[in-house]
This record gives structure tokens, sequence and C-alpha cells, in this order.
């Protein structure tokens, strides 16, 4: 019996990485029948939606918790449980992401991440031993220190008093006091997924190169820069280390360097994460193929994207890959020297983005019984 391996990203606005798993099994399946056995395995790379790709992986248990949104608003934020309740899989965005603003309300002096440090203690109230925190698409620039401030951590000003949330409120801080930080932090690992490698400051920092999708206008940026360079520089005195400079230190306004500083993290590739805690090497170690996708392959695609990931992972034991997406753009050839050997569209020509969107998992589904069609052919 062949063993196919799918195991796609989500295709975002379309299908979650399962539904797409789905229709790529439903379409083999329609040619193959049980001759083949089919191995779901949803992947992400840490970005939006790597919770639920990770909550279907691993049979999760949703949790919903109400936290503070990143202008102060009160919002329902899920996260999953997975292992029997002892690792919780968290989103940032969940709770401080720019999904939870519109355009005209976007603020990134104010936004603060407190509401992602209340979903990280309301998983300790589970009593998790694990934390897989996801960082992509914050709304904020604050250096994570709303997350701190609601995990214990003391940001105090010259007077003593705690300085107030976001971005600008650094620029007072002068003080950082651990003391009173949850104390059960220190009983869990925390692993980070963090795929960009911009440092705190700088013309490559967090305010430089992502601040303006979060509202930061020339009048802002110097605030905000000024106010990350007061930060890492208390932490430089009081807690004597320099993050700054660590790649993914300016990830998600400058959270990477807050959580290196304060909590016992680790920051390493989303999808190296996913491929760790869904034991992939086990599924692609008995693969005859690996199909894998995900919204749009391009020459970015092969910076660590999770296509790419699971190309890697199963070149190791030698396994045929293929991917597919819903679009093709420039330089996607390069996937090809990453341990892909094919890549597919599912555009089949002209079309709006809302029908596609609507006929993908379709679409997706008639690719799978095509693709099926010609492996047939060639091993027959």
């Amino acid at each position: 019996m062949k063993r196919l391996v799918i195991a796609p990203d989500s295709f975002k606005g379309c299908m979650t990485a399962m539904e797409a798993a789905q229709a790529i099994e439903t379409g083999c399946r329609s040619v193959m029948g049980d001759i083949w056995s089919y191995d779901k395995v949803p992947m992400a790379d840490g970005g939006e939606g790597s919770t639920q790709s990770l909550h279907d992986a691993l049979n999760g248990v949703w949790k919903t918790a109400d936290v503070t949104g990143p202008l102060g608003q009160t919002v329902r934020a899920v996260y999953s449980l997975a292992f029997g309740g002892t690792t919780a899989v968290i989103e940032m965005a969940a709770a401080s992401g720019l999904d939870l603003l519109t355009p005209d309300t976007l603020d990134p002096l104010k936004a603060t991440t407190y509401g992602t440090g209340e979903m990280i203690r309301d998983a300790l109230d589970q009593g998790v031993s694990r934390i897989i925190l996801g960082i992509g698409g914050s709304a904020t620039n604050d250096g994570g220190a709303g997350l701190l401030q609601a995990l214990g951590v003391q940001l105090l000003d010259n007077h003593g008093a705690p300085i107030e949330r976001g971005g600008a409120a650094l620029q007072n801080l002068a003080h950082i006091d651990l003391t009173e930080m949850d104390s059960r932090l220190s009983d869990v690992t925390i692993e980070v997924a963090c795929d960009v490698t911009n440092p705190l400051l700088g013309e490559t920092g967090a305010t430089a190169v992502y601040g303006a999708q979060k509202g930061v206008t020339e009048e802002t940026f110097p605030i905000l820069e000024q106010a990350l360079t007061q930060y890492h520089q208390v932490i430089q005195r009081d807690l004597q280390k320099d993050v700054a400079n660590i790649p993914g230190a300016g990830a998600a306004g400058g959270l990477g360097a807050g959580l290196l500083a304060c909590l016992p993290v680790t920051l390493r590739s989303g999808v190296d994460i996913v491929l760790g805690v869904t034991n992939f090497k086990h599924h692609a170690l008995n693969a005859d193929l690996v199909i894998t996708g995900e919204g749009r392959i391009d020459g970015q695609t092969a910076f660590g994207k999770t296509p790419v990931g699971v190309a890697q992972a199963a070149k190791k034991y030698h396994k045929p890959v293929i991917a597919v997406a819903g679009s093709i753009g420039t330089g996607y050839e390069a996937v090809f020297e990453q341990g892909i050997d094919a890549v597919y569209s599912l555009s089949s020509g002209p079309n709006t983005l809302e029908v596609a969107l609507a006929e993908g998992p379709a679409s997706l589904q008639r690719w799978a019984e095509n693709m099926a069609r010609f492996y047939q052919i060639a091993h027959t």
C-alpha cells in the first residue's frame, strides 16, 4: 500500500490547513481508493492560522479567555490545549493583532500586548508545562511591555510608579523589576514561533520595517524608536542582558526583545516548531509521496515558509515532494533548490478573487484527482 502524506499550510481566506488536506485526500481517493493510505498533517509557519493548524493536527481542545485588546477593548481570544492539556498553543494576534483594529483605529503609540500576557496567564491557570507562542500579525510596537506587565513584571518610571501601556510610554521607563513576575513561568517551556530576524532598533528594526502597517508615521516614528531605545537601555542596566541585536528581537513590534530579556524562551522558526510538535519526521519516514502547499508560492517561499520546511524535512528521507498553491508568483522556481520537486497552481484562468476563493476547495480537489491520475500512469 502506498502512503501519501498530505501536509499543507492554510490557503488564507479560503481553507484551513486541515480543510486543504481533506480536499486533497478526497481528490486522490476518488482515483486511488484504498490502494493508498492518507496521512493528513496540517502545517503552519507560526503566522496567523498556526493555532488552528496545530489544533487540528494534535486534536486539541479550544479554550477561550476574555482579555485586553490592543487598544484596551475586551476581546474574546481563543487558544488550543493539546497533549492532554499540557501544551498551550497561542497566537498573539488573537489578543493583540492587526485584525482586531481597522485602518482608522490603528494607534502604535498606545497599542499594547497586555492581552497576550493575559492569554499566557490563563494557560498557566490550566496547568500547562509548555507554551507555543506565535507572534505574527501584531498591531503593537511596545516591545512586549504589556505582555510582561500582565505577567507581573514591574515597569516603573522615575517616581517608582508603573508606566502606562503602549509603545510611547516606554519613553518614561526607568526601572524593570522582575521580583513579582509570575513564578509559574520558571516551570514552563516557552517556544516562540518567530520567522523574522530583524533586530530591535535601527534601519532594519521593529519600527522602521514593520511600523507603517501598524500606523507609524513620519511624526510618530522617532517617538517609538526612542522609546524602544530607552527600553533596551534599561534592560541592559537592570537585567544585564543585551538583546537588541539577537535575530528576532524586532519581531512583533519588539516583542521578541521583551521575551528574550525577561522570560525563559527560545525563538525558533515557526515551521520547525510545527514540524517537531507534529512529529513530522515519523510521517515522512514512511511516505511514498508528500504533498504540501499554501495560498501562494513565490520567491519568498524559499525563505522558511511552510512548503519549503516540509520539503526539507521530507528530503532527509529522500521522499518526492509536490507543492500546490492557489497562485504562483515571480521567483517561485527558487523552491526547486529547497527540496520541492514540482509546483502546481490551482488557477485555471482569469477570475475574480471572490470566485477563486469560493471555488478553492473544489479546485484543490480536482487538482488532486488529476495529480493522482498522473501518478498512477507514471508508476504503471
